[in-house]
This record gives C-alpha cells, sequence and structure tokens, in this order.
C-alpha cells in the first residue's frame, strides 16, 4: 500500500485525520507544537507542519474512499498523477518532529528570488538565484562562475 497526500480545507487537518483514522484508513497528520501569544496570555498548541495535507495509506482500489470524509477537497497530484510518498519519507518526518532540539520548523517551497546551495552534480558546493520555475525545469542563476543553468526535473 502506498501512501498518498489528501489535500484538505484550511484548519481542517486533525478533524480529517481523526475521522478517515474512524473509518479504518491508516493516517499520518504530523504535529509539532508552538508557543501563541495572545493579549493576555501566552498558550502551546499542537499545529499541522504541512498546512492542509493528511498523509493517507490505502490502496490503489481504496483511494476514493476518502472523499466520504467532510474537509477532504482532493489528492495531490506530481506530474498528472496522484503524489506517492515513500515510507522512508514518512518514517523520516516521524524522527525530525521527535527530534528534542527542534525549536521551530518552517516549511515552504522554492520560489523565484530565493539564494540556494546546490548539493549534488556538477554544479555541488554553488549558491545560486532562482530565476524562474516552470512545470518541468527550474532556471538558476550561479552568480561565482557568471552563467545561468536549466534544470529540468520529473
Amino acid at each position: 500500500m502506498n501512501w498518498y497526500v489528501v489535500y484538505t480545507k484550511p484548519k481542517w487537518e486533525k478533524k480529517v485525520a481523526d475521522k478517515l483514522s474512524q473509518l479504518g484508513i491508516e493516517t499520518y497528520c504530523p504535529l509539532i507544537t508552538q508557543v501563541k501569544q495572545w493579549s493576555d496570555r501566552k498558550k502551546k498548541i499542537e499545529v499541522p507542519l504541512f498546512n492542509s495535507y493528511v498523509f493517507v495509506q490505502l490502496s490503489d482500489s481504496e483511494r476514493n474512499s476518502v472523499f466520504q470524509v467532510a474537509g477532504v477537497v482532493r489528492y495531490l497530484f506530481w506530474l498528472g498523477k496522484p503524489a506517492i510518498v515513500k515510507d522512508q519519507e514518512i518514517e523520516i518526518i516521524k524522527k525530525s518532529i521527535k527530534a528534542p532540539n527542534i525549536s521551530d520548523v518552517t516549511v515552504s517551497a522554492i520560489q523565484v528570488g530565493d539564494k540556494i546551495k546546490l548539493e549534488s552534480g556538477a554544479f555541488s558546493n554553488q549558491n545560486a538565484i532562482v530565476q524562474e520555475i516552470s512545470n518541468s525545469y527550474y532556471t538558476l542563476v550561479l552568480e561565482t562562475l557568471g552563467c545561468v543553468l536549466k534544470i529540468k526535473y520529473k
């Protein structure tokens, strides 16, 4: 059985995960603890690590059963197919959340203008600025080498 990503209504992640679990579907909604400040008090609350995402593990034939739950919008798709998350990736998320030295986590997508460091390939350890993002490639500017790099992804 594969892990899929279900997209939920905003702020419905915990409710959807609970309802799917009640239906017998294996779910994972990674939560982190944050301290929220109001005008009169501070309070620790658990918030989802990924806004509007819940991971579900089920077979291909059972995929439509998630739509019985209020708050489920759709599956997350990648290249025209429902996105599949590997078991190892789910385990990495679980281990990372349990790490004692993590105090604040923010998840965000790469955006135009971001500065990144390339970690592999012919240009590893080079700093780059994201110039363009399309459906099939990134365009990066490598300032130290004075060139533009176009990286295709699948």
